[in-house]
């Protein structure tokens, strides 16, 4: 009897130590698991947040707002006579899938004294070239930012200077060109891709800074919106098209002229 309960109290002796050591094993496979843990997904995970994020092509205007980062004007501003405005009736129809028969474009009229081919015309953003088109007058240039690349700026009637390729860098304030000649106005579109990737065209004066904006206020432009047509006044007053092509008279001004 006394052997028995010797041997039990053995059992139960090694069962107790034999747990311990399981108790141990468990803690020290534990203590490695969570060392593995850290080891792989903690420098993942930091270096996620480790340095600029990539700007996205899309933008979101009716929640993000316009963003005024062009602080270079793309045209020789002293040589301008008068622009037009935002969704006017001047040139040709040039719309977007949002809107119809209007020109959601600026021209840029030089004075009929100065000489058009030597009207120098600049990058307004640094970029990519996205596209280069030779038109009947000159050459048709946009350039993607690379700040905001959901922001596309086309200029037309380019005399380059040199060759541009698609995909070619070019950097703001580069001059890509003159003028091509006093055949045309020198005119600027900006499109943006929005989240239905249809491309919403803006105006000019949308994205300029308060900086270069102040130049054309010393030129008599009072607030950018002097520049624009609303789509609700245009809507209200609208314009008759065959193809591209305005037929009907229209109503409202089209044209804001600049101080000398």
């Amino acid at each position: 009897m006394h052997s028995f309960i010797m041997k039990a109290k053995l059992n139960r002796t090694e069962f107790v130590c034999r747990r311990q050591k399981l108790a141990v094993l468990w803690a020290f496979c534990s203590v490695i698991l969570a060392c593995v843990l850290i080891v792989f997904f903690l420098p993942s995970c930091h270096k996620k947040s480790d340095g600029p994020t990539t700007p996205s092509d899309i933008w979101d205007i009716d929640k993000q707002g316009i963003p005024k980062f062009v602080s270079t004007n793309y045209i020789d501003l002293d040589s301008i006579y008068r622009i037009s405005m935002f969704r006017s009736s001047v040139g040709h129809d040039y719309s977007d899938a949002f809107e119809h028969c209007r020109s959601m474009k600026h021209y840029f009229e030089p004075y009929g004294w100065v000489d058009w081919t030597k009207i120098r015309v600049y990058a307004p953003v640094s970029g990519t070239v996205t596209r280069v088109e030779q038109e009947w007058a000159g050459f048709k240039v946009e350039i993607e930012s690379k700040d905001y690349p959901a922001f596309r700026f086309s200029i037309f009637h380019i005399n380059l200077s040199s060759p541009l390729l698609v995909n070619d860098l070019v950097t703001e304030g580069q001059q890509l060109g003159t003028h091509f000649s006093n055949q045309t106005y020198s005119d600027i579109s900006v499109i943006v891709n929005d989240i239905t990737r249809q491309g919403r065209m803006i105006s000019y004066f949308d994205v300029i800074t308060d900086a270069v904006f102040q130049k054309y206020s010393a030129r008599g432009v009072g607030y950018r919106s002097d520049l624009i047509i609303s789509r609700e006044l245009r809507d209200a007053n609208p314009l008759t098209c065959s193809g591209d092509t305005f037929i009907s008279n229209d109503a409202l001004q089209n044209w804001v002229v600049l101080n000398k």
